[in-house]
């Protein structure tokens, strides 16, 4: 049985947990005002999200890996600081650089809470409990998506500082949890980090997500051409074969490049990159219904509440079905219905049913390609040693498709100075992209071939 000692380990690593990923999501129903506040275009608007998602996947690797040197406990507190930091930063904002520097502080912070947390399952708990525990520590993104737009429609009442300084209380008093619960650990100085595959990836993603967002959907041809566009994609193409390079010659490399050798690792992870671009554009529905259907920002923030209460209540059920109907058919159905939410979203953005109705088929297409099916694949194809490794590279991948989604929103929106077709536009490419994944995932192995191969 858990102890104890052990139920409140777990208590205070939900709660760190909960409040890094609730702040991915809750910043949507803010950005309406947040752009109000700050006089900013939607093309810059867009950063808001993409700089937390860019420092979110910075920070995972290099946290996790400074846990393993500098002990969990000091680095989770760490973590926990940092997103204090970063929230008081966002909170006392005086321009929209220093909103911009806040969240990029949190999401450094934040992207170290998560693996830290599940290390300390694996170093604290038996093995017949960590499964239990690993569960209860992933049910908080749902549980995140799920009350972030509901809070944070009922926060932005006050002002959306008030979304930020609610994390102020609860990260002081897990800090304060943290220094007397969490055990200590040894450290281990013969760890090498790859710091090498950290600044090569950041300046890859960053430069890319700056050229995508600087592309005027208006004119792509002349866009695409220009200096604030052409030399960032240039450059972040250049940067990928030194990526491969530096990652083979890694002791310790960020991204296990020996992976991708296998096609259905392939496949997975491209559908990874489209996932992480649907999800980035979720963060835009709040802002896109007060343009579509005159909504206030309130009202707007709960219209995410029937994509994210379907993801909620279908991961389970996905994982359920998983064993029964193979990872490819459901991920093969489960994009469909993406494509055809988001696309229904973009042809009917002005009828209200109809959105909702779009969302929850949103809803499920996500609960089926960011749930358990990815990860399923992921976990068979990777070699015993590299399993970890495995996980960590959907994760790194997935973050690459939300920066550079919420990049490209942020272009189309600005394009069209915030208008209703800038919008649209952005959910029927994004729908586009839903279908190559439905396409993509036909190529993954069927059932039968599963239990061939050994699945």
């Amino acid at each position: 049985m858990v102890n104890q000692g052990q139920n409140r380990i777990l208590i205070l690593l939900f709660v760190g947990v909960f409040m890094g990923s609730l702040d991915i999501g809750i910043v949507g129903p803010a950005l309406p005002s947040i752009q109000s506040y700050f006089t900013v275009d939607e093309r810059l608007l867009s950063w808001v999200f993409t700089i937390y998602i860019l420092f979110f996947m910075l920070g995972t690797p290099l946290m996790a890996k400074l846990s393993d040197i500098y002990g969990r406990k000091a680095i989770y507190i760490l973590d926990i600081l940092l997103f204090t930091i970063g929230s008081v930063v966002t909170i006392t904002s005086f321009s929209f650089e220093m909103l911009l520097l806040g969240r990029a502080i949190q999401g450094l912070g934040a992207g170290g809470i998560f693996p830290v947390a599940n290390a300390f399952i694996g170093d604290i708990f038996p093995p017949d409990k960590r499964g239990g525990a690993l569960g209860i520590l992933s049910s908080v993104w749902g549980w995140s998506s799920v009350l972030g737009p509901i809070l944070g429609g009922l926060l932005l009442h006050y002002g959306w500082q008030w979304l930020f300084i609610i994390n102020l209380p609860i990260t002081m008093a897990v800090i304060v949890g943290s220094l007397y619960i969490l055990p200590c650990s040894e450290r281990n100085h013969k760890i090498t980090f790859d710091w090498q595959g950290l600044m090569v990836l950041g300046f890859l993603v960053t430069s890319l997500a700056y050229g995508i967002n600087q592309i005027n959907t208006n004119n792509i041809t002349s866009s695409l051409l220009s200096w604030d566009v052409l030399p960032y994609l240039i450059l972040s193409v250049i940067m990928v074969p030194i990526l491969w390079n530096v990652e083979k010659k890694a002791q310790n490399p960020l991204i296990q490049v020996d992976l991708l050798k296998s096609r259905e690792v392939k496949l997975v992870n491209s559908i990874m990159v489209g996932t992480g671009l649907v999800q980035a554009s979720t963060v835009f529905i709040p802002a896109f219904v007060i343009v579509a259907l005159a909504f206030s920002s309130r009202q707007a923030s709960l219209m995410l509440v029937p994509l994210v209460l379907t993801m909620a209540l279908g991961a389970p059920l996905i994982g359920r079905l998983l064993d029964k109907f193979g990872s490819r058919n459901i991920m093969l159905i489960g994009s469909l219905a993406m494509a055809v939410g988001l696309f229904t979203v973009a042809l009917f953005s002005e009828k209200f049913y109809i959105v909702i109705a779009a969302s929850i088929l949103i809803g499920v297409g996500m609960s089926t390609t960011i749930g358990s099916p990815p990860r399923y694949i992921m976990l068979v194809e990777s070699p015993p040693q590299d399993r970890a490794s495995g996980q960590a590279l959907l994760n790194i991948i997935t973050s690459v498709g939300q920066l550079v989604g919420g990049a490209l929103v942020g272009a189309f929106i600005g394009s069209y100075a915030g208008e209703l077709l800038g919008y649209q536009y952005a959910y029927l490419f994004i729908g586009l992209v839903a279908l190559i994944m439905t396409m993509l995932a036909i190529g993954l192995k069927s059932m039968e071939e599963q239990i061939k191969t050994g699945y």
